[in-house]
């Protein structure tokens, strides 16, 4: 498929998006969240996705004033539709893969840029990047699940200077709190980033899966819920192909080839 606002191509296992309006940092316009939501949709056979932006920032935040999207945006109950049809769903999507998701923060990540940015198992970022909740200076609040992922990730007190404060929330900054897994030098970035994707894509896939759905009900439910959920899992993971593969592959004390089945 042929899209104008995100590049997508495959590097071996591994499903490379780039968010391409550079002359907009990127700016999540609902064309390129709708891009990405179909980029999403047609991972394929896919074991690993990495997520960056092209030139100077990751995402700037939603776009207000796209070409022929403004109004609906903008106009009185503009914004809610545009989360609730466009923005909220992809983030949603984002958290829901099947396979690992790394996102490659490069510049600004804003608004809901920050939240598809959190929205991966794995956040690296430049030094020069930055996670900011600038709503507060436009009287508006924090969406595209942003509350959600901040509060998760680094508790309320953060979360609440992060949303309140509008404060520019640096790469070192971001690794300190456990906001993101790590801050990397910026032209270490996309090396760092595939070399992480590679390693995942070369991964028991269907254990990723089970622990990515297990880590979201840890999150929301109790500890019986997760009991449950783990032992569902694990039957599921046991009966692999690559269960077996890393079972042997313990036995005979060498590195095991999982095939993601």
């Amino acid at each position: 498929m042929a899209y104008e606002t995100i590049l997508a191509e495959r590097t071996g296992d591994i499903l490379r998006i780039t968010l391409n309006r550079p002359e907009r940092l990127n700016a999540a316009s609902i064309q390129l969240a709708d891009e990405l939501r179909a980029a999403l949709y047609d991972i394929g056979d896919a074991r690993a996705v990495l997520i960056t932006g092209a030139g100077k920032g990751f995402c700037s935040g939603a776009d207000l004033a796209a070409r022929g999207e403004a109004n609906a945006i903008t106009s009185k109950g503009g914004s809610h539709q545009a989360l609730q049809n466009h923005y909220n769903p992809l983030v949603s999507q984002i958290l829901r893969l099947p396979v690992p998701v790394v996102c490659a923060v490069n510049g600004p990540a804003a608004g809901v840029g920050c939240s598809i940015a959190l929205a991966g198992d794995f956040v690296l970022a430049g030094q020069s990047a930055y996670f900011l909740q600038a709503f507060v200076n436009i009287g508006l609040v924090p969406d595209g699940g942003s509350t959600w992922l901040l509060a998760r990730a680094i508790g309320r007190a953060r979360a609440t200077r992060m949303m309140m404060l509008g404060e520019k929330i640096g790469a070192s900054q971001a690794e300190e709190w456990g906001l993101i897994y790590k801050a990397v030098a910026d032209e270490a970035l996309m090396d760092e980033a595939m070399a992480l994707a590679t390693h995942l894509s070369e991964g028991p896939t269907l254990a990723y899966a089970t622990m990515k759905r297990n880590i979201a009900i840890a999150l929301d439910g109790t500890v019986n819920d997760v009991f449950l959920a783990e032992a569902e899992g694990q039957r599921i993971a046991g009966a692999s192909a690559d269960a077996m593969e890393g079972g042997m592959a313990f036995l005979q004390k060498r590195k095991p080839a999982f095939t993601g089945k």
